[in-house]
């Protein structure tokens, strides 16, 4: 691991974007840390071991968050990886305009202004000290693949995201291009955004085996894995019983 190494979490301040700065930290990496809360992030900041850079972020106000992470770049020594962390999720049975709103504006508006921000970084950029010129690594969910009720929003949101980085792995592949691009589909972590206890994992490991998978470049990976199995139910149940179950 050479010690210019560098990595961009965006939704650092909490659940599985701190446990990642806290792990890439521990394995060398330099660690620029967005988020809206700014103190929380610079206590994340001093207690990790390598430098850390930290950048107040709302991803909703798009074009300030794209500048934030070009500030951020520009500041850091080397960005080699970028994790898209930010997510919001809420129960909304009774439709309510503004917890549908907030759930497609962090999840799609502010997944998507980061995304293409670090794409166009990557690009622009390509001196990395890795084989590939960058890797974009996006926090999707299980939930994509289905449409739950009262969770609506937060299961397109995230069907969404699956679907877009998919779109970009065929855009680089087409294009001969050499950023690595990882889709993390996870099921339910212990955080303030878990919908559910079944399986339930801590932060801690989801952040261990999504390291891996950077490390790995997959370009797909389950947290945890066995929820492989899950989604592949997801994938070929009938209609009929998923109406049922959810």
């Amino acid at each position: 691991m050479t010690e210019s190494r560098g990595a961009i979490v965006v939704g650092a301040s909490s659940g599985i974007g701190e446990a990642l700065a806290r792990r890439l930290a521990d394995d060398g990496y330099e660690i620029g840390m967005a988020a809206r809360r700014t103190e929380r992030m610079r206590q994340i900041g001093s207690e990790l071991p390598t430098k850390a850079y930290v950048a107040t972020m709302d991803v909703t106000a798009t074009e300030d968050a794209r500048r934030g992470f070009y500030e951020l770049t520009n500041a850091m020594s080397s960005v080699d990886v970028v994790i898209i962390s930010a997510g919001v999720a809420s129960v909304n049975h009774d439709l309510e305009w503004e917890e549908e709103r907030r759930t497609i504006d962090v999840n799609v508006r502010g997944f998507t202004a980061i995304a293409t921000a670090a794409m166009d970084y990557f690009e622009h950029n390509p001196d990395h000290a890795s084989e590939t010129d960058g890797h974009l690594v996006g926090i999707s969910s299980v939930a994509a693949h289905v449409g739950t009720g009262g969770t609506q929003a937060y299961s397109a949101s995230k069907a969404f995201v699956s679907t877009y980085l998919e779109g970009l792995r065929n855009r680089e592949a087409n294009e001969n291009g050499d950023i690595a691009i990882t889709t993390i589909e996870p099921g339910f972590v212990d955080t303030d955004l878990s919908l559910g206890g079944f399986w339930e994992c801590s932060p801690e490991t989801a952040a261990d085996q999504i390291a891996r998978a950077i490390y790995k470049e997959r370009s797909h990976a389950y947290v945890t894995r066995r929820w492989r199995l899950v989604a592949s139910f997801l994938d070929h149940a009938p209609n009929w019983l998923l109406r049922r179950l959810f």
